[in-house]
């Protein structure tokens, strides 16, 4: 279906044609967090309100699951987590879904970027399993980037003999990691999640995947949901709901997807834009 850019104001309110929204998903980094990756304090109250509406608002986000309970910890009951880039979805500390990697790529991935460092390059591999996230690296300048997503993370010895359930390797580079790890994109998903990050994961995982199936689990359309992205891991989301937004500085490829476009998450973009469509 083409898509269609538009100004949040030409987006149809409530009196117009009331929009029967049973389902919100955002992304966190650039469309829901701003730029100092602070919660809109307005968000609290809207929760209220949507629950009260029997809304379901779901976070859709690169990070880990133990990040984002934490984060919405005093509203966390009832709501659904889509984690790990899809690979991970939780509701109230049960598993709804998940797309488990095989521990052979994420050894291959770990020892990829050995590889790279070796060659002269700074990087880092986060293996990202179900209880936590797991790393070679000990310097602090790493750390502080692991810690932003994932606050249940361990320094061991060796990445490629953790025992845990793996759903993701997630890859740090203070340069560009991208060329080593191209030789996995034949066969799973390597997706530029951020500026520095890029995670590679099964071929069928993605937050767009996630969502379908967590719909087919609620018994929610694509109709009846709204979703909300700024970067190229958030592409998928745009093509299972009908109410799609992109946030004003999205990338390129987001904005050409989506359906519509919202303020940037700078100006508070989602809240707004479910105000307006919601009538909040």
């Amino acid at each position: 279906m083409p898509a269609i850019s538009t100004p949040l104001l030409d987006v149809p309110g409530p009196s117009a044609a009331p929009a029967d929204i049973r389902l919100i998903v955002t992304d966190m980094d650039g469309t829901l967090l701003d730029d100092d990756k602070r919660i809109p304090a307005g968000l609290w109250p809207m929760l209220a309100e949507l629950r009260e509406r029997g809304i379901l608002f779901s976070p859709a986000s690169g990070r880990q699951y133990a990040t984002l309970a934490r984060q919405f910890a005093e509203v966390a009951e009832g709501m659904v987590f889509i984690a790990e880039n899809g690979t991970y979805v939780v509701r109230d500390g049960v598993e709804l879904s998940s797309d488990p990697l095989e521990r052979a790529t994420a050894a291959g991935v770990a020892r990829a970027v050995r590889r790279l460092n070796a060659a002269g390059g700074d990087a880092g591999a986060v293996v990202c399993g179900k209880r936590a996230a797991y790393v070679e690296r000990s310097d602090e300048a790493f750390l502080a980037e692991v810690r932003r997503y994932y606050v249940e993370h361990h320094v061991v010895d060796d990445v490629t003999a953790v025992d845990d359930d793996l759903i993701k390797v997630a890859v740090f580079d203070f340069r560009s990691a991208a060329p080593a790890l191209g030789a996995f994109a034949a066969t799973h998903q390597v997706v530029v999640s951020g500026e520095h990050w890029v995670d590679v994961m099964t071929r069928t995982a993605d937050k767009g995947t996630a969502l379908r199936a967590l719909q087919r689990t609620l018994g929610i359309t694509p109709a009846q949901t709204m979703v909300f992205g700024d970067y190229l891991n958030d592409l998928e989301m745009m093509d299972a709901a009908e109410w799609s937004f992109a946030m004003a500085d999205a990338h390129p490829d987001v904005r050409a997807r989506a359906r519509h476009l919202a303020p940037s998450n700078n100006e508070n973009g989602v809240l707004r834009t479910i105000g307006r469509v919601l009538g909040l």
